[in-house]
């Protein structure tokens, strides 16, 4: 986004559009589904989210930066720990997340079934 990159509100929020995969527009630029944020009454930025597969991508990607490799080189008790926190954000009601979370974690299908079946278990 150009212009209002030194706005004090632009640069709080940036972190969190950040984390959920976003983009930032002038709001002149937002379209019908963006989020126009106003701050005291005037539109200081437009916020286009991501699709949801998307937004599983992203979330997937932070998480092997937060763990320093890729999530397939895991252990087994990190893997289980990823499912979790990923059926927590909801990954598993988009369109082939099992499948998409299956192929990061370098394994099967299957196995993520049971990782989280194990969890409701517990």
């Amino acid at each position: 986004m150009t212009g209002n990159g030194d706005d004090p509100f632009v640069a709080a929020v940036k972190p969190l559009v950040d984390a959920m995969g976003g983009e930032m527009l002038a709001p002149g630029e937002a379209g019908p589904d963006d989020v126009v944020l106003s701050w005291e009454g005037v539109d200081v930025v437009a916020v286009r989210l991501p699709q949801l597969a998307d937004s599983l991508d992203h979330i997937l990607a932070a998480l092997e930066r937060k763990h320093g490799k890729p999530l397939a080189e895991l252990d087994r008790r990190a893997k289980q720990e990823v499912v979790r926190v990923l059926e927590a954000r909801g990954a598993f009601s988009v369109r082939h997340g099992v499948e998409t979370v299956a192929s990061a974690l370098g394994v099967s299908r299957f196995t993520v079934y049971n990782y989280l079946n194990r969890e409701k278990q517990v």
